[in-house]
């Protein structure tokens, strides 16, 4: 496969960042994203752009919708939380992706079937902060508010090797009679793991093949800016073209987003291109930027991430000090 045109990587490209967070964490002890704000997913419904996220809370994650008013975001309000009857969700419950339509240049509307919309999410098994090996699993909504588990678990054993430490943010679409999951996971390595992309195939979202034994997007040679990490993969269509954004964490310690291209879904060519680079000291992503949501609005490319700055000095929130300031930023063509 040729690598990425100029003109392909023109079109991707947001320049233009906003400078503050459209989503904050609130610091305040109680709320489900008093510690942080995590992994945009954006979409339309019925004409309206909306956003789920994940909030840290200092005990697991939650997962929340916002919507975007024509001027800002609303306060995310918790529509899929932690279930203390759950052998994996008692901690955790980060929905991350819900079946929209896939081409680039759409407006992203969210895809029913039968009435329902069917998403993804992630959990692990314990308390803290991505505490033990995760899980992804399915659920659906009729209202985006009320999410019921259906379908079949992934899990890591089940796996190769370079997932054995758990699986990490997902995303669902429907192609050609299949429903594709793409995910990132993490090999067992006690210290310095990798992260890479994979995928797993279904006809029915209950039983799922991993595509292959191998992850489909690896990280890159050391130097690179995805060495360590090739992770949150975001799916979207451009003409013959499939373009996987994602974010890779490289050994100088920096989070960016990139992105790698496809034919057929099974081959990948990374792009070694930095979309979305971390930003100067005092900036909202002087940490990282990373975890791409991206959409177009009136011709426009929309790229919403996860934006993590140092805090000068720690927060206290209840007992626990918080020591940066993760939100979400969005970046525009």
């Amino acid at each position: 496969m040729t690598a990425p045109t100029g003109r392909l990587t023109e079109r991707l490209a947001t320049p233009h960042k906003e400078g503050e967070l459209v989503l904050a964490p609130s610091f305040r002890a109680g709320d489900f994203y008093s510690h942080g704000v995590d992994c945009p997913f954006v979409f339309r419904h019925q004409g309206r752009l909306g956003m789920t996220v994940i909030g840290w809370d200092g005990i697991g994650y939650q997962s929340g919708l916002s919507w975007f008013d024509g001027s800002a975001w609303s306060e995310p309000e918790l529509v899929f939380g932690r279930d203390p009857s759950s052998a994996h969700r008692r901690y955790n419950a980060a929905l991350t992706s819900i079946m929209r339509e896939v081409d680039l240049a759409g407006d992203g509307e969210l895809l029913a079937v039968d009435g329902w919309y069917y998403g993804t999410y992630h959990a692990y098994p314990g308390a803290g902060y991505e505490e033990g090996p995760g899980v992804v699993g399915i659920v659906r909504s009729r209202d985006l508010r009320h999410w019921q588990e259906y379908g079949g678990l992934l899990r890591p054993q089940d796996g190769a090797a370079w997932e054995r430490g758990g699986l990490y943010k997902s995303w669902l679409m429907h192609h050609e009679g299949e429903f594709w999951l793409f995910y990132n996971a993490k090999d067992a390595s006690p210290r310095g793991w990798q992260e890479q992309t994979g995928a797993a195939r279904s006809t029915d979202l209950h039983h799922w093949e991993r595509v292959g034994s191998q992850p489909l997007v690896r990280n890159g040679e050391p130097g690179a800016i995805d060495d360590r990490f090739a992770s949150d993969p975001c799916v979207l269509r451009d003409g013959d073209l499939w373009v996987m954004f994602y974010f890779g964490l490289c050994s100088d310690g920096r989070a960016r987003e990139t992105f790698a291209t496809s034919t057929d879904l099974l081959t990948w060519q990374r792009s070694e291109h930095v979309l979305i680079d971390v930003g100067p000291d005092g900036s909202i992503d002087s940490a990282y930027a990373h975890k791409p949501a991206v959409i177009t609005t009136d011709g426009r490319l929309e790229h919403y991430y996860c934006a993590v700055a140092r805090l000068a000095e720690p927060v206290l929130i209840g007992d626990f000090r918080q020591r940066e300031r993760r939100g979400i930023a969005v970046a525009r063509s």
